[in-house]
């Protein structure tokens, strides 16, 4: 691919947002609740089976001895229960960027929470039962994506638009942080099987998290099992952990000495990863110690995507209310940067996460793309109503 044709692809085609860890895209059509099967229909359907007992008595509804009157539910397999309770939601300190400004009161109802990011065995799981294509696996729809981008755009050539996805490649020296097609590269044949591209697999590593998901197929998976993707104020506080006003989930101090308390990049970005916490790119899940509330890497390892849209003026909005009690983000995206494409919200940082480029592991810290978009270093978790 020459250099025209790479501009192309990263600056006009995939847009991604300078002083944010970029985003990529390839088209996906949406997927509706009738088309995922949940994990469930065999239960449904032995109930459906059933016939309902005619005989009636006067015990048929007395509670056992130790049920469920009082006694506190058991959480679902690999989550964990949020209560509910109310915070300051936003930039804690200096490195905030405006779209974490202004702190606002939020109250949010309790909810599971899923302890660890999706893994490749989870994401597998969901495939084999249904059958499903992510979007970075679909060829790109010329006529779906160009509404997204400036009018009279021309049409890339058709080699531009076959199924790949945006994959890291360190450079080999110090570069200008703005320039970020230095180091992310359109990877044919990448995928959530393949994260770095064709030659690479997840066979082996059930335990890492999913990667190169778009929010499409984020939200399929949470179909199926049941679940849903948490809303962007829900995660900002299962972050904290517990902790009032602080700037990561485990309290005000970045140490990268000793021992490391999530994945980041260790060195200069994006050339040189000294490897201190042992991994260059995801670790597997459980490879940190948890925040207070048990989840693990809400710092670090994969950005997860929210169910929210993306408004760089929503937290304004939100401020004007003395308290504002679950809320499910705005009801138009909006990007000053790229006011053509739809966008949804990020929570978290990445393994290429450093102070000197995004800080993205600050608890506030956001991130947005195209719901489309899938790469290398995002993932996502789920969270369940009581």
């Amino acid at each position: 691919m020459n250099k025209l044709v790479l501009y192309f692809v990263i600056r006009i085609l995939f847009i991604p947002s300078i002083f944010y860890c970029t985003n990529g895209l390839a088209q996906q059509k949406k997927v509706t609740a009738s088309k995922i099967v949940p994990a469930s229909k065999s239960i449904l359907s032995i109930k459906k089976g059933m016939k309902a007992d005619t005989v009636k008595s006067c015990c048929s509804k007395i509670p056992t001895r130790f049920g469920s009157v009082g006694a506190a539910m058991n959480p679902p397999e690999g989550m964990v229960w949020i209560e509910g309770g109310s915070f300051a939601m936003g930039g804690d300190n200096k490195q905030a960027r405006k779209d974490e400004f202004p702190k606002h009161a939020v109250q949010v109802t309790g909810f599971y929470m899923d302890a660890t990011e999706v893994t490749n065995a989870q994401f597998s799981a969901f495939v084999k039962a249904t059958g499903y294509i992510t979007t970075a696996e679909k060829d790109i729809n010329w006529e779906e994506i160009k509404s997204q981008l400036p009018p009279n755009t021309p049409k890339p050539p058709d080699s531009v638009l076959k199924a790949a996805s945006l994959t890291f490649v360190a450079t080999k020296s110090e570069v200008n942080l703005s320039d970020y097609s230095q180091w992310w590269h359109w990877t044919r044949g990448a995928n959530w099987k393949h994260p770095q591209g064709p030659n690479s697999e997840i066979v082996g590593k059930d335990q890492l998290p999913v990667t190169q998901v778009s929010w499409d197929d984020a939200n399929a998976y949470c179909q199926w099992a049941g679940k849903r993707l948490p809303t962007e104020a829900e995660w900002e506080y299962a972050a904290r952990g517990g902790l009032q006003n602080n700037v990561y989930s485990w309290g005000n101090v970045f140490e990268e000495l000793g021992a490391s308390k999530c994945n980041f990049w260790q060195g200069k970005f994006p050339y040189l990863n000294l490897n201190i916490d042992g991994y260059i790119g995801a670790a597997p899940v459980k490879s940190f110690t948890p925040n207070g509330y048990g989840l693990y890497d809400m710092a670090g390892n994969v950005w997860e995507w929210c169910a929210d849209l993306y408004n760089n003026n929503y937290y304004a909005q939100l401020s004007k209310q003395k308290i504002v009690i679950n809320p499910k983000g705005p009801s138009k995206s909006f990007d000053p940067d790229e006011p053509l494409i739809r966008k949804r919200v990020m929570r978290g940082g990445s393994f290429l996460c450093n102070d000197s480029y995004c800080s993205g592991y600050r608890v506030s810290a956001r991130m947005k793309s195209s719901p489309d978009s899938g790469m290398e270093h995002l993932g996502f978790r789920c969270v369940m109503d009581k």
